[in-house]
């Protein structure tokens, strides 16, 4: 994708959110695009509200402060409550349907919804829900080449993290194929 573009990640604190951009952001640094990583959080250091805007450009980016945005990812029901209004028709929602119970009220977006927990689990990687969401998003979106998020993820987990990088990679990729899946139906 070559146009500018923006994503809301939601979640509780601990849940990966920022990781998750933290990674988008860097892989898109690494292809060449100027990006922007806002992230926001409560005081608490794990249960709080976290998130994160990313917006990825081909050229430079005049505020990372954004109303409404092209897509959302959230992993938890307030994030949904609070953040679905703002995505613009046309856009993206990805919701963690394992601790979601409903859809998005929005019949303009491409709604994606995934049971985060189960897929990291068959992937190998329990702790990996976050990336399974990211997955999901690129692959629904199209926003950034996969490979590219997969080497932010080696990059991220190197030396003695590494051991991380097969399960995260795997949950990441059966992520993606949930998107690409859920886009090709609309």
């Amino acid at each position: 994708m070559s146009k500018a573009t923006d994503v809301l990640m939601a979640g509780f604190g601990g849940q990966g959110m920022l990781l998750a951009g933290k990674l988008l952001a860097h892989a898109a640094m690494n292809d060449g695009r100027e990006v922007s990583w806002l992230p926001s959080y409560g005081p608490e250091m794990r249960g709080g509200t976290a998130n994160v805007i990313v917006c990825v450009s081909p050229e430079p980016i005049g505020s990372p402060l954004i109303t409404t945005h092209a897509a959302l990812v959230v992993m938890n029901l307030p994030s949904l409550e609070k953040f679905e209004g703002r995505v613009r028709p046309g856009g993206v929602i990805v919701v963690n349907s394992s601790l979601v119970e409903r859809d998005p009220a929005r019949d303009d977006c491409v709604v994606v919804t995934v049971n985060a927990r189960r897929v990291a689990k068959e992937a190998g990687s329990d702790r990996a829900q976050n990336l399974v969401m990211l997955g999901a998003y690129v692959g629904a979106s199209d926003v950034i080449p996969p490979a590219s998020i997969e080497k932010a993820i080696e990059n991220e987990f190197s030396g003695k993290k590494a051991r991380f990088v097969p399960g995260s990679i795997a949950a990441f990729r059966a992520g993606v194929e949930i998107g690409r899946a859920a886009a090709a139906t609309v």
